[in-house]
């Protein structure tokens, strides 16, 4: 609620209960919370949000409904529920749709995993496809070592419709009336400060008073500083309830990106203009990691194994830098300096990234990793090729872990542009490469393996636009187009 007084605990409802929190650390996980209460169906397994096992529902008024999502209660900062409506295993009842055909289909031996697959099942919109498939990505971000998902995901698809049956608007709009009131959270406990804005004049007001402070949005980033360096900002900023930070629209022949959109938003909406980009945001993780973890977070963290930056670069994004007192913008790869330094003066934060709808068209994406889901990138390549006459008349070559930062591959751009788009002029630019890298060596990858990779994936990617026909990918139908 706009111009709401700002409140100094965190407040929220608990499996259907009212809560006010005035006495532990904003930065304490969800998940430690809960376990405090008793409430000791949500587990921890890797504390990281990989395994799942710490799955809660989340609600959140919008636009005067539930956005019910499920999430990662591990790495989930206590002071991110603040105005939300959380549901845990012991919340569903014991009776719940999923809980029944879990048992009746023998979907559990050890047992561990099982709540954290149930609320992700819980979660499920109502009227969400319930196939075999769609249930399979819903389930990504959930391991489990015993049954195996084959009674699991029968279990979801048999649950649906009584799932579904359960839906309450009336309900809804009440508890999201009743969420709304709550005002904007500023608490101050032992030494620690959690500040979370609605407007964003106070967020920008937040940030330059402090500009040491660590910016929140999904916390799938920080939340592994809390949980594996024990790391407790003095001040934390969240973005994540800041309203102009979480809209994305087309605007003319851009898409505009707010940086709290979060991951799973950005992929419904980026879906009609690029196939690929939205395939590549299908493998963000599992969907809990979708749900929380946001554009802007995923560009400001810096990482050189980001996925999004690589394919946002390629497409030919610009990104806009707010402050108290103004904004700027530049090209989305200026912000990436070098292995840990960006581009963001003292005060300044993500605001949005605008995106080229054509670019986002002719977009490739080519991740590679050890893993299909889940798992980190080795190699990420994303191009976009605009071909006139047959001849290269741009060319936009980015990849994510091939340096310190998302970095083009200039000298491979140069060998194709004005060339004809032919194989040979392919081979000259993936040659080229060894002049744009020099990657390193580590866990998931060698230097020489990283840079034979990127080289196939600049054929693979002729082969896709030149040939469409051509089967390439084990998963995940090619979509780019030859802009012309």
């Amino acid at each position: 609620m706009a111009g709401a007084a700002s409140e100094c605990a965190i407040r929220f409802v608990l499996n259907g209960t009212m809560r006010r929190v005035a006495d532990r650390t904003p930065t304490t996980t969800l998940h430690a919370a809960l376990r405090a209460e008793g409430l000791t169906g949500t587990k921890e397994g890797c504390a990281e949000g990989d395994c799942g096992a710490c799955t809660v529902m989340v609600a959140r008024p919008r636009g005067g409904r539930l956005d019910r999502r499920a999430v990662n209660a591990c790495i989930m900062p206590l002071a991110m529920v603040h105005g939300a409506a959380v549901t845990t295993v012991e919340g569903l009842g014991g009776d719940h749709p999923v809980q029944r055909e879990m048992v009746t289909r023998h979907a559990s031996q050890c047992g561990f995993c099982t709540p954290g697959f149930v609320m992700s099942l819980a979660a499920r919109p109502v009227g969400a496809p319930a196939d075999r498939q769609a249930l399979e990505d819903r389930l990504a971000g959930n391991l489990c070592r015993c049954t195996g998902y084959g009674p699991i995901v029968e279990a979801g698809t048999a649950a649906a419709a009584d799932a579904d049956a359960l839906a309450d608007e009336a309900a809804d709009a009440a508890l999201a009336a009743e969420l709304g009131a709550i005002g904007p959270l500023d608490m101050s406990v032992a030494g620690q400060r959690a500040i979370a804005p609605r407007e964003e004049a106070g967020f920008a007001a937040a940030v330059a008073e402090h500009p040491d402070a660590t910016i929140i949005s999904g916390a799938t980033d920080v939340g592994l500083w809390i949980t594996k360096r024990l790391f407790m900002p003095e001040t934390a900023i969240f973005a994540g309830e800041v309203d102009a930070l979480r809209t994305i629209a087309v605007e003319g022949d851009r898409l505009v990106v707010g940086a709290a959109v979060t991951n799973q938003a950005l992929a419904d909406a980026v879906a009609p203009h690029s196939a690929e980009l939205a395939e590549l945001l299908r493998r963000f993780g599992g969907l809990q990691v979708r749900n929380a973890g946001t554009v802007g977070g995923n560009i400001a963290n810096g990482s050189p194994i980001g996925d999004l930056p690589p394919a946002l670069i390629a497409a030919g994004a610009t990104l806009t830098l707010g402050h108290a007192d103004g904004a700027r913008s530049m090209a989305l790869e200026a912000f990436f300096v070098d292995y840990g330094r960006q581009d963001r003066r003292p005060g300044e934060y993500v605001r949005h990234v605008s995106v080229p709808l054509a670019g986002l068209r002719a977009l490739s994406c080519h991740k590679v990793s050890k893993r299909f889901d889940s798992d980190i990138t080795a190699v990420l390549g994303c191009f976009m090729v605009r071909v006139v006459d047959g001849r290269v008349a741009e060319a936009r070559l980015a990849f994510g872990g091939m340096a310190g930062t998302p970095k083009r591959a200039l000298a491979a751009e140069a060998a194709l542009l004005e060339a004809p788009y032919t194989e040979a002029a392919v081979s000259e630019a993936a040659r080229a490469l060894e002049d744009d890298f020099s990657p390193l060596t580590d866990l998931r990858a060698s230097a020489a393996y990283r840079l034979a990779v990127a080289r196939n994936l600049l054929r693979r990617d002729f082969i896709e636009r030149t040939q469409p026909g051509v089967a390439t990918r084990l998963a995940g139908a090619a979509g780019a187009e030859v802009a012309a």
